[in-house]
């Protein structure tokens, strides 16, 4: 018998099922892991932008170049 997903996402048998299948970070490209790097940068980027923090985004903005920045353009 398969086991059915509830609305809030435990199948039966009480484990969390993920809308998503999971990947090891063995699995992972360098690709998709230079992309993931440079959304924590510049996720941390805009808040210390948003907090002011000229220091802070200078270094940031200096990371974010030094991975190549990113080659896509918002959106795509």
């Amino acid at each position: 018998m398969a086991s059915t997903i509830s609305a809030a996402g435990a199948t039966r048998s009480g484990t969390v099922a993920s809308s998503t299948p999971s990947r090891s970070p063995e699995s992972r490209s360098g690709f998709e892991d230079r992309d993931h790097q440079l959304e924590k940068l510049q996720f941390s980027l805009a808040i210390a932008l948003m907090r002011g923090d000229s220091e802070r985004s200078e270094a940031l903005n200096k990371q974010i170049a030094e991975r190549g920045g990113n080659a896509e353009e918002p959106g795509t």
